[in-house]
């Protein structure tokens, strides 16, 4: 689909603990709705998957 926004980048492996998609950060509901939302509901999404990223070696800083 040209055109259309998406934070795919080819690295398809969903991580068992958090169910995210190792290389988008997706879980696997937003990847099978991805073609059916809207480019604002996609551009939602992808704006906030920069937090879902937490190094292994931070600590969870909701504990605070």
């Amino acid at each position: 689909m040209s055109g259309t926004s998406s934070p795919c980048v080819q690295i398809c492996v969903i991580d068992p603990a958090s169910g995210l998609c190792e290389g988008c950060l997706r879980t696997l509901q937003e990847i099978a709705d991805w073609s059916r939302l809207s480019e604002a509901e996609r551009l939602a999404i992808m704006a906030e998957l920069p937090r879902r990223k937490i190094s292994p070696d931070e600590p969870d800083r909701a504990a605070g």
